[in-house]
């Protein structure tokens, strides 16, 4: 019998994916505390037809109404996209939408409306209080989207990613948000997704997890373990998520590897055909993965 090791965590494998806009916050306030007049359809400078007027019999000069900006639109919903892995991490996405029916690896499965105003007063779209919205809100939609139990959830190559308008956009007058379902092919790769129809409520039925589960090319923490979509070439499978007690405190390595190590034997002897014999890994989460909220583990059998 092997255990396993924790593994390096894979881009948003244990949670959604996130992005810092820490840049983007330091240059609003850059703008704000200078005086740049930031409200959407606000301009400082005279429109196009704003130059004076000898007509009428007073002489005084007049001027036209400014033209308003041209805000932005919103994506469009179960729009698809081929994004690439490094696209993931970013807090604006500039993508045109491709064909669903051809080759894609996201999908946007809710367009909402940001909330900036706190208390009465704006904020903005790369706040705390905004992103905390959409790190709320994205993960609901996927859930509803892909549908399934949460251990199911767990289990599969799925996850979410949102994007809003930038900081322009934003001034103008944008204030929606996306959220994308994608699943993660290997490391560095992002999977082709089916058409709009045969994702919804994919993990509804738990065989989709032979397709869409999480797999490995090695016992976890072995040598060449890489996780990947089980619809590749593997020779191990997670079958199972053992919840850890705890606070927001990690309780320790040594804790959270004792926790589910016998509960993860007694779940692959009974998978085996031989009661004696037989082979099982129990990857725990490290203490990054425990801060983000992942407080369970993954129990591996070989194939």
């Amino acid at each position: 019998m092997e255990g396993g090791q924790p593994a390096l965590d894979l881009l948003g494998q244990d949670g959604p994916v996130t992005r810092s806009r820490a840049l983007l916050v330091a240059l609003l306030a850059v703008l704000v505390l200078g005086g740049c007049n930031g409200l959407p359809g606000a301009s400082d400078e005279p429109s196009a037809g704003a130059s004076p007027s000898a007509a009428g019999s007073s002489g005084a000069a007049s001027a036209s109404p400014s033209t308003p900006p041209v805000v932005p639109p919103a994506p469009k919903q179960a729009a698809c996209y081929r994004l690439s892995p490094g696209q993931l991490t970013q807090p604006t996405n500039a993508s045109g939408a491709v064909s669903c029916r051809g080759r894609h690896t996201a999908q946007t499965i809710y367009v909402g409306r940001l909330d900036t105003v706190v208390d009465g007063h704006a904020v903005a779209v790369d706040s705390a209080t905004v992103q905390r919205q959409l790190s709320t809100v994205c993960p609901r939609k996927l859930h509803a989207f892909v549908g399934g139990s949460t251990d199911t959830r767990r289990l599969s190559r799925f996850n979410v990613v949102w994007y809003s308008p930038t900081l322009d956009q934003s001034d103008q007058g944008a204030d929606w948000f996306r959220c994308d379902v994608i699943a993660f092919a290997g490391r560095d790769q992002l999977a082709a997704l089916p058409g709009t129809q045969r994702l919804r409520g994919v993990l509804d039925d738990a065989r989709a997890l032979s397709d869409y589960g999480l797999c490995g090319t090695a016992a976890p923490g072995a040598r060449g373990f890489e996780r990947v979509i089980c619809g590749r070439t593997h020779s191990w499978r997670a079958i199972d998520t053992i919840g850890i007690a705890g606070g927001s405190k990690y309780p320790g390595a040594t804790s959270v590897r004792k926790a589910g190590d016998s509960a993860c034997k007694d779940r692959a002897r009974a998978r085996s055909g031989d009661t004696l014999k037989f082979r099982y890994g129990w990857e725990w989460p490290s203490r990054e993965q425990w801060s983000r909220g992942q407080h369970y583990g993954f129990c591996w059998v070989p194939v």
